[in-house]
């Protein structure tokens, strides 16, 4: 889901630097203790995670587990985005240095909501948590395609094909996702339930 180097103008790369930096700012000040630890365990599986992508037009598919952070992390996801998305671009060509406060926000935001909605949900039982840890993914997959249509919609109309591609094949993925963080969750709450139970 990285949009790639050369494609945005300056302009959007501006607005998007502007607001990762108030999310980094803000997701580095909750770094604290097992806080920082958990970041740096699940920055890891969202570098490893992103690693194997289908490009689709200027962008590229693939799995994400920004919800999956998101839900774990809240305001921290940004930290952990960035620098998973900061080794991708010199490691890897992925995306690119210049573009990578947009890429940030793109996965970062969307996360954020699922936290803000859905992370009370998750230490319930029954339906509530199943509900939760699904639409978590739905909401920050998705959200995050259509942040990218979007960025590309308002460069111009030879980018539309590419802006709906992007939502339609974030689709299943989501759907995908959704189904693996109710795994997920459910070996959390098992082991260590505490990490659910303050955000703060």
């Amino acid at each position: 889901m990285h949009i790639s180097e050369g494609v945005l103008p300056a302009w959007e790369i501006a607005v998007g630097w502007g607001f990762s930096s108030l999310g980094l700012i803000w997701g580095l000040r909750k770094l604290e203790g097992e806080k920082l630890v958990l970041t740096a365990l699940l920055t890891s599986l969202f570098f490893v995670a992103s690693l194997i992508h289908v490009p689709v037009g200027i962008s590229s598919a693939h799995l994400i587990f920004n919800g999956f952070l998101g839900l774990l992390l809240c305001e921290a996801v940004f930290p952990a985005i960035f620098v998973g998305l900061l080794l991708q671009a010199i490691l890897f060509q992925f995306g690119g240095l210049l573009v990578l406060g947009v890429n940030t926000f793109n996965m970062a935001f969307p996360a954020l909501l699922s936290c803000l909605i859905f992370r009370k949900w998750i230490p319930s039982e029954g339906i509530k948590f199943y509900a939760g840890a699904f639409l978590s993914a739905f909401v920050a997959i998705f959200g995050s395609g259509l942040l990218i249509s979007l960025e590309l919609s308002l460069i111009g109309e030879r980018f539309l094909t590419d802006a709906g591609l992007i939502l339609l094949i974030h689709l299943p993925i989501a759907t995908v996702e959704g189904i693996i963080y109710i795994f997920l969750l459910r070996f959390i709450k098992k082991v260590y339930p505490t990490i659910l139970e303050d955000r703060e």
